[in-house]
């Protein structure tokens, strides 16, 4: 079964960060927070976002970048950014793996992209679009990698379901 990681590198906007959050509960998919966060965890506006669904969430918060790397030695880690070299739909997502977001302002550093060119994708847009709001970019490239396996972990919700609205 999947269980699929989704890590935000120092989030700037609460509402987004409680968006993610609710599609990590309704997906059950870890969150990764690397601060310095944009806000407190405690922030009315992730909460709202996020509604009542916040204390169901499986979220772990790191010092910094090199935190996360520290704990998490073995990751396969997949970077989201716009200047990618690979579609977000071209790549095969591991089951474990987790997918990298930056901040809204500036997304993932150079620094970081450069070290790992061959994980870097993208979301096709036209234009001068700069890009996605990030709770939109999440909820496209974790539901891709969801389809990948089949959606394993959560067919029998959605079959229950059917069943019972079809009554």
């Amino acid at each position: 079964m999947a269980k699929l990681n989704i890590v935000l590198l120092e989030p700037e906007i609460p509402a987004n960060t409680g968006n993610i959050g609710r599609t990590c509960v309704a997906t059950d998919t870890r969150l990764h927070l690397i601060e310095p966060l944009g806000f407190s965890l405690s922030e009315k506006a992730l909460k709202r976002a996020g509604m009542d669904y916040w204390g169901q969430l499986d979220v772990t918060t790191y010092v910094n970048y090199e935190d996360f790397l520290q704990k998490n030695p073995k990751a396969k880690v997949y970077y989201a950014t716009t200047k990618g070299r690979h579609v977000y739909s071209d790549v095969q997502y591991e089951e474990d793996c987790y997918i990298m977001f930056g901040k809204e302002s500036a997304g993932i550093p150079e620094e970081i992209l450069k070290d790992h060119p061959n994980e870097c994708v993208r979301i096709p847009m036209i234009g001068e679009t700069r890009s996605l709001n990030l709770s939109n970019s999440v909820a496209i490239v974790l539901y891709e990698a969801l389809r990948q396996h089949d959606f394993s972990h959560m067919k029998l919700e959605g079959e229950l379901h059917r069943l019972s609205w079809e009554s």
